[in-house]
């Protein structure tokens, strides 16, 4: 039997256990907001002792986290050394949306149905702790001497940009590996990804009550002229396009809106929270001075209105590094022989950590367990799930890649 195969039905002989080690994993909370994601690490930390794997723990400070509004945040490192040579990194994150209405299955159950294990997070992305987990268990099991070695990163901080996540471990040089692979889905090998500029717009006026509404400044009318700006810059988005294969074209989407006191008051304030996605062709100090411009002019069409703005989150696009080529290379070509099709690269309109690995000259790409869109595995829907053929085939991709890169 090849080194392959005996990965294969290490993974086969042990995939009830990996489901389990999902279903524990699903089963603590990490809704953010509130935030509270330290218990979920001492969880994962108790899982991975069980398979004699330390878990160094990294909590980071509470001033930091509280002041990013969120509750606590311990990120955790597994360091497998095998001997000299280059280090691969695992990166997966546990925080998560709340799971909001409309759920079929309880969303901290992780039940299992039909081949399907539903739960907040069984897609995006604790479902890559397992995949990462057992593949590196496997490897292991091999007895084959090894170069170099294998970190795992579990992190806390995504959905709120990963400043306080991988870019917090990084920037304490708590890590620096050679090479990286973070939570993905199976279809593809992504090695590029959208940024995002998050920006929160106050739009002032003057409050007054509605019986006399000429002695105040209505700051809905004003924020009514700035969102009529800002959606006219969507239609004109789509007149740019990106080179990248599975991007599109940048756009713009105002998610939150704020404002008023009562029914009979004039509103003083209201507030916008917007969301551009900007491709990797495009430059962010560009694309913010240009928000800054189209608000500015549209509030002045307004007399008496006045806006601040602050920016929210700047996450950078990927672009692919050079170094990244036996990363691509080992999983298109295990993807392909486990999944019986082409895996090919592609960019996602996602943004995720994996910039601030590449931003500090890590070659990363994106790889791990899940259906070929974000639609279909009900990611941050109702019904978030995990087809478990695809969590057993990635991790043998994932498993077969290590082998290639460190045996």
């Amino acid at each position: 039997m090849t080194p392959y195969h005996r990965l294969d039905d290490w993974i086969d002989a042990h995939f009830d256990e990996e489901v389990r080690t999902l279903q524990a994993l699903v089963q603590v909370p990490t809704d953010s907001p509130p935030g509270n994601n330290a218990p979920h690490a001492e969880r994962t930390a108790e899982l991975l002792k069980d398979f004699g794997f330390e878990a160094e723990k990294y909590p980071v400070p509470a001033e930091q986290v509280k002041a990013a509004g969120l509750e606590s945040i311990t990120n955790l490192i597994v360091r497998r050394r095998y001997g000299a040579g280059r280090t691969v990194a695992l990166n997966a994150h546990g925080d998560v949306v709340p799971p909001g209405e409309g759920w079929t299955h309880p969303p901290y159950g992780g039940e299992v149905h039909d081949g399907k294990l539903y739960g907040r997070a069984s897609a995006v992305s604790k479902c890559d702790f397992a995949t990462f987990i057992f593949a590196t268990r496997a490897l292991e099991s091999l007895g084959l001497p090894l170069k170099g070695g294998i970190e795992l990163h579990f992190t806390y901080d995504e959905e709120f940009g990963g400043e306080l996540g991988p870019g917090w471990l990084l920037e304490k040089g708590y890590t620096k590996p050679d090479l990286l692979i973070a939570a993905g889905f199976s279809y593809q090998v992504v090695t590029a990804h959208n940024g995002c500029l998050q920006m929160e717009v106050t739009v002032h006026g003057k409050m007054a009550h509605a019986a006399i509404p000429d002695t105040g400044v209505d700051a809905l009318q004003g924020a009514t002229a700035i969102l009529n700006a800002l959606y006219a810059q969507n239609t004109l988005y789509k007149q740019v396009t990106s080179k990248v294969k599975g991007i599109t074209h940048p756009y713009l989407n105002v998610g939150l809106i704020q404002g008023g006191t009562n029914t009979n008051v004039v509103p003083g304030k209201v507030v916008l929270k917007l969301d551009r996605r900007m491709i990797p062709e495009e430059n962010p100090a560009e694309v913010e001075a240009t928000l800054h411009r189209v608000i500015a002019e549209a509030a002045r069409q307004v007399p008496g209105i006045t806006v601040d703005i602050k920016r929210m989150l700047l996450a950078r696009a990927l672009t692919p590094l050079p170094g990244n080529r036996p990363l691509v290379e080992a999983l298109c070509k295990h993807g392909e022989a486990v999944f019986g099709e082409p895996i090919p690269t592609s960019g996602t309109p996602l943004y995720t950590d994996v910039r601030l690995y590449c931003e500090r000259g890590i070659p990363a790409v994106i790889y791990g367990a899940g259906p070929r869109t974000v639609l279909e595995s009900n990611a941050k829907r109702a019904d978030e799930h995990i087809v478990l053929e695809d969590l057993r085939r990635a991790t043998k991709v994932v498993a077969r890649t290590l082998h290639d890169l460190l045996a």
